[in-house]
């Protein structure tokens, strides 16, 4: 009987170390391109969560979880598909962590996620149009709309005084997206749009896209770019103009490497990214800080989030089957449930696999409005002394 008892124990452990498997998660953004300097943040944000779960020992019987990067050059959607489709087909991957940017996101997500029935969450995909694309299920962001950034652009700029402004936006679902919903959200307060004039990344000179926006005049400029191409472009050609030399910065042009190219020629100006408040930002940014990552690098925490999401879901599914775990996605990300912050992912998925409800709160206060993204908090900065300077959250 003892034998007998031994063997069915022994038996029923191998039976439950073959169900472990290594999951493997797709990590798409720019590496190259326009926003190439803010993506290494990131997906070391990203895979700070896959580290974190594996290493709980808790997820789907022991599973581990590997991720596998991949280059959506941001602006290049074929190359954009072509890699996603690498991800899948080649590389098994169970999810997507990604894309960056909307417009490549879109073609991922038309293109290979819905035919492929993969499931995708965006850290920082913020076009307007993404909120209604027909997705399957399958597509979520932690990053907000545009159409929400807009309004509270324009209530930044308002509530400064400043009653008329240019608007440059990079030829983009993203640009085209921001820009439009900053101005009909600032023509609504008064104030006065006199150009929204679009720009192409990756020119030498930009010289006549600042003759146009120099001639419509503003008392400040908004530059809805990216910070590695087009955007910095525009800026200095404005600042070797002397076209403008007030300027308004929304998320994509957030990050180091336009402070260490225009120090304090950028004093006065000011701006607004996606960024979390409160106790659970700060403890990511210490997690981050002991992991070797700057915790507060633009989307670093929305791809934290991103990455935890997909992993709780398939531990509510109880299957990295993507289409088990995408109707679950949603439910582990808001109330009801007990309450999950950065660092707590192992607790998460025993509470999980006992059958507890759990709110995933994370880095950045995840809460999904319909249809699956974040409504999202936003740090307005000032440009001082050459650095970025917190003025408050909205």
């Amino acid at each position: 009987m003892t034998r007998f008892l031994t063997a069915t124990a022994m038996a029923a452990l191998i039976a439950g170390s073959a169900q472990a498997e290594d999951i493997k998660l797709g990590i798409i953004f720019g590496f190259t391109g326009p926003l190439e300097s803010i993506t290494p943040a990131m997906a070391a944000g990203a895979e700070m969560a896959m580290t974190e779960v594996t290493e709980s020992g808790a997820l789907l019987d022991n599973s581990t979880v590997t991720a596998v990067r991949a280059d959506s050059t941001c602006v290049d959607a074929t190359a954009a598909a072509a890699a996603a489709e690498r991800l899948v087909t080649s590389d098994k991957v169970k999810a997507i962590v990604g894309a960056d940017c909307s417009g490549v996101s879109s073609a991922i997500l038309q293109n290979v996620a819905r035919p492929n029935g993969i499931v995708m969450i965006s850290p920082s995909s913020t076009s307007p149009g993404l909120s209604h694309t027909e997705d399957d299920g399958l597509f979520f962001r932690t990053a907000p709309s545009d159409a929400r950034q807009g309004e509270i652009m324009a209530d930044i700029i308002s509530e400064r005084g400043i009653k008329s402004a240019a608007v440059t936006y990079t030829n983009s679902d993203y640009g085209n997206g921001l820009a439009n919903s900053f101005a009909t959200a600032f023509e609504a307060k008064g104030g006065e749009v006199t150009i929204q004039s679009s720009h192409d990344d990756g020119k030498a000179d930009y010289s006549a896209e600042i003759a146009a926006l120099a001639s419509a005049g503003g008392e400040i400029l908004v530059v809805a770019g990216y910070v590695d191409q087009g955007g910095r472009g525009i800026v200095q050609g404005a600042l070797d103009t002397g076209a403008f030399d007030t300027f308004y910065f929304p998320d994509g042009m957030y990050g180091d490497s336009l402070l260490e190219t225009f120090g304090d020629d950028l004093d006065g100006s000011f701006g607004d990214v996606p960024s979390a408040d409160g106790d659970n930002a700060t403890a990511f940014q210490t997690l981050a800080s002991d992991a070797g990552l700057d915790g507060t690098a633009v989307y670093a925490g929305e791809s934290y989030d991103a990455a935890a999401l997909i992993l709780l879901a398939m531990q509510a599914a109880k299957s990295s089957d993507p289409q088990a775990f995408k109707s679950h996605v949603f439910d582990v990300a808001n109330a009801p449930g007990e309450k999950i912050n950065p660092g707590e992912l192992g607790k998460a998925l025993k509470l999980l696999a006992d059958g507890v409800d759990i709110d995933y709160v994370g880095a950045t206060n995840v809460e999904f409005v319909e249809p699956g993204e974040s409504r999202g908090t936003f740090r307005e900065y000032d440009i001082e002394d050459g650095e970025a300077k917190t003025v408050g959250f909205r």
